[in-house]
């Protein structure tokens, strides 16, 4: 069973595959073709992707691929939690410039479907935390590009602050929105 709910933008869902529990723990069916496409999900996924971060208060993103190889993605945490954020980089869209943001766990399950179009990111709320992800293109490096996560126009909420995130260089310096191309119509 598959429960899908909308976030303030549209196009960005939050699913909860259903958890079957005994004293031995759960089971969590994350991913099944038939049923997603029974919701409207018909994304084709090419890769599966994991990080892997130790420390909380790691920041990764955002990040988003140009087309022809912006990626969907449907983002989910096997062990840990995060802060997980979609911004709009649909020029045409109502919802241009705009973020949603969902906490993501082992415990509660729910995943993040993010459209392509759309930058993602996420701050870790616990150490030796695992994102899992998996995207409707594969990497290509000259197509990667990301947006600085803490933005002032953007004013994502973070629940960390620019002294204590934990950043890759490539991340700490990532161009701010307003000087995107029009990647996305």
């Amino acid at each position: 069973m598959l429960t899908i709910r909308p976030t303030a933008i549209p196009a960005v869902k939050i699913l909860v595959p259903r958890a079957f529990s005994d004293s031995r723990g759960n089971f969590r069916e994350v991913y099944n073709r038939k049923r997603f496409v029974e919701h409207g999900i018909t994304q084709d996924f090419v890769q599966d992707n994991q990080s892997w971060s130790a420390a909380k208060g790691t920041v990764r993103g955002l990040h988003f691929q140009r087309p022809p190889m912006a990626q969907d993605k449907l983002v989910w945490v096997p062990h840990g939690r995060i802060f997980d954020v979609a911004v709009d980089l649909r020029r045409s869209s109502p919802t241009y410039g705009r973020w949603v943001a969902e906490e993501l766990s082992a415990e509660n399950g729910r995943q993040l479907l993010i459209p392509a179009a759309f930058a993602h990111g996420f701050c870790t709320l616990e150490r030796d935390t695992y994102v899992f992800y998996k995207v409707t293109s594969y990497y290509s490096s000259q197509d990667d590009l990301g947006v600085a996560w803490d933005d002032p126009d953007l004013s994502i909420d973070w629940p960390v602050n620019r002294k204590e995130a934990v950043l890759s260089d490539k991340d700490a310096k990532l161009p701010l929105f307003t000087s995107l191309p029009n990647y996305f119509e």
